[in-house]
C-alpha cells in the first residue's frame, strides 16, 4: 500500500445465523424497535441494510457501511450496542464478520 493512501469508507458484513427463523425475526425486531432507524441516523453511518441469502434460510446478512473508523468506534460505544447484543442473545444467533475498506 502506498503511504499516500488514506482509508475511507469501511464496510462490514455481518452474517447472523440461527435456527427456526430466528435470524429473520431478529432483523424484523431490529427494524420494528426503531434501532435500525437510530443507527442509520448516527454520524458517519452510510448504510445499514439486511439481506436474506436465497440458499440459507436460517441466516441474514447485514451490510453496515461507515465513513471512517472513528464513526464505528462511536457506534460501538453507544447504548444501541447493548440492545443489539441483547437481541442477538434472545434469538440465539451466531455471527460471522467480514470487514472491507476502500482505499483512496
Amino acid at each position: 500500500m502506498d503511504k499516500g493512501c488514506d482509508i475511507l469508507n469501511i464496510t462490514v458484513h455481518i452474517l447472523y445465523t440461527g435456527r427456526g427463523g430466528s435470524a429473520q425475526a431478529f432483523a424484523e425486531e431490529m427494524l420494528s424497535s426503531g434501532l435500525v432507524e437510530k443507527i442509520r441516523a448516527e454520524a458517519g453511518n452510510e448504510r445499514y441494510e439486511y439481506f436474506f441469502p436465497m440458499e440459507d434460510k436460517e441466516s441474514v446478512l447485514l451490510i453496515d457501511r461507515w465513513k471512517n473508523q472513528e464513526a464505528i468506534d462511536l457506534h460501538h460505544k453507544s447504548e444501541m450496542m447493548s440492545e443489539i447484543a441483547r437481541l442477538r442473545k434472545k434469538y440465539g444467533l451466531k455471527m460471522k464478520v467480514e470487514r472491507y475498506t476502500d482505499l483512496v
